[in-house]
């Protein structure tokens, strides 16, 4: 199949890209850096050209009252390309509990996202994975200062973002699932149990104190960021990818 892989160059876009074309695919990065500007359409008609497959892996540069806007004009961009260009199937990565923290203005968005794709006329498969391994320090420093650092007790359930990757490409390959798949870590932690963690497995010093009203996941309540029944579970651990 062809696949044309919108945001191919990014984290997960680029293993994305590379997955499927290991696995035969052929997969085509298209991205700022290629040419395409999914905010204006420009070179969307020609990434899509001959595409049975076209997945969204963009992200709103901002997670403030600006992301809806970003989201809503790229996938009426997208859906409308992809209707036009005859594609057969459009994959979006989204996010576990996204519908489950509306006080989060970037989650909110998120589901506008899923909620364009899914009233479209492209058979499509929404993607959801739960926080990735690899933003835990941007989680880290945004109540950070040289002493401590402030985290809420939220549970999450992280995974690497080679797992997200090989999710997004298996279910890329299959047949567009008309739904979503959930995809998670296999562990469950306190944010500022992993915080801990993380500052302990890298020797800093800094002290992680408890703090439900600090950092963007403070918006979210009980078991919202974790994965119900029926989600695939990576294999992949923490520490182990902390070690690695």
């Amino acid at each position: 199949m062809k696949i044309a892989v919108i945001g191919g160059t990014g984290l997960i876009g680029s293993q994305v890209v590379k997955i499927l074309n290991g696995s035969g695919h052929e997969a085509v990065p298209h991205s700022p850096t290629t040419g395409l500007d999914l905010l204006s359409g420009k070179g969307l008609p020609e990434a899509l050209t001959g595409a049975d497959v076209v997945v969204n892996l963009s992200n709103s540069p901002t997670f403030d009252d600006a992301s809806p806007a970003f989201f809503q004009t790229t996938m009426d961009n997208l859906v409308a390309a992809a209707r036009d260009a005859g594609v057969g199937h459009a994959v979006i990565l989204s996010i576990v509990g996204a519908d489950e923290v509306p006080d989060l203005v970037y989650y909110r968005a998120k589901v506008l996202q899923e909620d364009i794709l899914k009233a479209g006329p492209v058979p499509y498969s929404v993607v959801r994975a739960t926080q990735f391994f690899e933003f835990i320090d941007s989680a880290l420093s945004w109540t950070a200062d040289d002493r401590t650092v402030r985290l809420p007790d939220t549970l999450v359930q992280p995974m690497a973002a080679a797992d997200v990757a090989r999710a997004v490409a298996d279910v890329t390959a299959g047949a567009p699932l008309g739904g979503t798949r959930n995809v998670a870590g296999p562990e469950v932690f306190k944010l500022d149990e992993l915080g801990r963690i993380t500052l302990a497995a890298r020797g800093d010093k800094r002290t992680v104190v408890t703090d439900n009203t600090a950092g963007m996941f403070a918006a979210a309540s009980g078991d919202a960021l974790i994965a119900k029944d029926g989600a695939v579970i990576a294999e992949t651990r923490y520490r182990d990818w902390l070690a690695r």
